[in-house]
C-alpha cells in the first residue's frame, strides 16, 4: 500500500534530475518575479496611456468649447451693428422710448462681449494696420497724418491679441483728394 500523498510533494525536474527542490523553487520564484515585473511594466503603461487619454479629451472638449464660444460670437457681431445702425439714425421725438430700449440693449450686449474678454479694435486716430483694419474708403484730411484711420465704418472685435472681425476704416490718404481722378 503506498502511503497518501501530500500537496507538498518535492517537484522533480524532468530536464535535470538532478536538480533539487529548492532549486526548482528559486526558479520559479524568479519567473514569478519576471511575470510580475512584466505586469507592472503593462499596468504602468495603461495607466500613462489612459492619463493621456483623459488629458487629449479635456484639451480636445475646451477646444471645441472655445471654437463654439467664438461661432456663436461672430453671429451675435451682426446684431450689434444692427443695433449701432439704428441708434445712428435721427430720433424723431416718438421714437424716443424705442431708441431708450435699442440703447439698454446695445449696452447689455456690449457688457456681455466685454466679460468674456471681447474688446473693440481701436482704430480712429491711429495709423492704419492691415491686419487689424480693413480699408473700404480713403479720403483726404490735411489736419491728420498720412494713413491713419479717420473713421470706423463698421466696429472690430478682439479677444486678447486674436482679431474676430477686422474694423472697416476710412484711412487718410495724402494723395485723395475729393472730385480728382487719381492718375496711376
Amino acid at each position: 500500500m503506498k502511503p497518501p500523498s501530500t500537496d507538498e510533494e518535492p517537484v522533480i525536474d524532468s530536464l535535470n534530475p538532478s536538480a533539487s527542490p529548492t532549486d526548482s523553487a528559486g526558479a520559479d520564484a524568479a519567473i514569478f518575479q519576471k511575470k510580475l515585473a512584466s505586469k507592472n511594466d503593462e499596468y504602468l503603461r495603461l495607466a500613462a496611456d489612459f492619463d493621456n487619454f483623459k488629458k487629449r479629451t479635456r484639451r480636445d472638449s475646451e477646444q471645441k468649447a472655445a471654437a463654439e464660444k467664438e461661432s456663436f460670437i461672430l453671429d451675435l457681431l451682426p446684431v450689434v451693428d444692427n443695433l449701432e445702425r439704428a441708434l445712428a439714425c435721427k430720433p424723431s421725438p416718438s421714437s424716443q422710448p424705442l431708441r431708450q430700449g435699442v440703447e439698454m440693449t446695445l449696452e447689455q450686449l456690449n457688457r456681455l462681449l466685454q466679460s468674456n474678454g471681447i474688446g473693440n479694435v481701436e482704430a480712429v486716430g491711429r495709423p492704419f494696420d492691415p491686419h487689424r483694419h480693413e480699408a473700404v474708403s480713403m479720403r483726404h484730411d490735411p489736419a491728420q497724418p498720412d494713413h491713419v484711420v479717420l473713421e470706423v465704418t463698421q466696429r472690430g472685435y478682439c479677444h486678447g491679441e486674436k482679431l474676430f472681425r477686422p474694423a472697416r476704416v476710412i484711412v487718410n490718404d495724402p494723395g485723395h483728394s475729393p472730385g480728382a481722378g487719381r492718375a496711376r
